[in-house]
């Protein structure tokens, strides 16, 4: 496969690479640091774990900081980087490091090219908002209190929980958080999302598919550079936030505020944040998909959906 002229790597000196390298490490162990005390105390956190739980992610593979397909690694006085023993490297003459684009296509073409075509779809669609979080509480509705996901109280007891859901139309977009819909919610919600119909019904106000760029973030792995992949994070996290502050569980013992969506007040403020998070969510997603188009060639950088 040819690679695109664009991709002509700079070589960047060994000191300027080494500083970006400690800085993004610095910034994901701050990032992870009350998870990974938690997790050495042997202690759960409801909010935060869903970021290493759900995603699969590791604190270790979060700190390695990778340049991107457009930057190469010249060698230290020790030697050359170590990022030449990392997957998807390749070491040029000279000792020079880079990510390796072709070796990365090879096996993960059809990733690039999937992440590509749901995102620039995600992209071409106005972002909805308005619906309220209203996914979490769908998950619960009916629902026995020794099913619950969760073992946190819930804000309005059983019956008032269940008075929301039936007194709001339900409209979620993502398959990810309608799959884990009760039964008896299922058929209350406007679509019916699948993994299939995923590409025509994501949009840039879900909650969920903003987190979600965390995802594809570790799924593209070293073709993502570091700034991006932690803030692709860290936002990830603030939503996560939202999501559970807006849900029916009382996060009041965790040290959050509730956003109660049930009310003019909650409604407002929901949304008001919901639109914040879809305007920089799709700053990143813009990036991501600039980033897939420059490793395919056959891709084109932004959509016509």
């Amino acid at each position: 496969m040819v690679v695109p002229r664009r991709l002509a790597p700079e070589v960047l000196p060994a000191d300027l690479w080494l500083s970006r390298a400690a800085a993004h490490q610095a910034r994901a162990d701050e990032l992870t640091a009350d998870h990974r005390a938690r997790r050495a105390a042997g202690e759960r956190h409801p909010i935060d774990d869903f970021l290493f739980d759900y995603y699969g992610t590791k604190p270790s593979l979060l700190r390695r900081w990778h340049p991107g397909p457009g930057l190469a690694l010249a060698p230290t006085p020790e030697g050359s980087a170590e990022h030449a023993g990392w997957r998807w490297y390749r070491e040029d003459g000279g000792g020079v490091v880079r990510f390796d684009v072709e070796a990365f296509l090879a096996d993960r073409g059809s990733t690039v090219r999937y992440v590509h075509h749901l995102l620039s779809a995600t992209a071409g669609r106005p972002a909805h908002t308005g619906c309220l979080g209203l996914h979490e509480w769908a998950m619960v509705y009916r629902q026995d209190d020794a099913r619950r996901r969760h073992s946190l109280p819930l804000r309005l007891g059983r019956e008032g929980t269940d008075a929301v859901v039936e007194s709001h139309p339900l409209r979620c977009t993502h398959i990810d958080a309608f799959r884990f819909f009760t039964p008896e919610a299922v058929g209350r919600n406007r679509l019916q999302p699948t993994r299939e119909n995923q590409p025509e019904l994501e949009q840039p106000g879900c909650l969920h598919a903003n987190m979600d760029l965390w995802k594809w973030c570790s799924k593209l792995g070293p073709a993502v550079p570091g700034d991006l992949a932690l803030d692709c994070f860290a936002l990830a996290r603030e939503i996560r936030t939202l999501d559970m502050q807006a849900s029916p569980y009382d996060v009041s013992g965790l040290g959050e505020q509730a956003v109660a969506i049930e009310t003019p007040e909650g409604k407002a403020e929901y949304v008001a944040r919901q639109r914040g998070f879809a305007e920089r969510s799709g700053e990143l997603r813009a990036r991501l998909i600039r980033i897939c188009a420059d490793l395919d060639p056959t891709l084109v950088p932004h959509s016509t959906a």
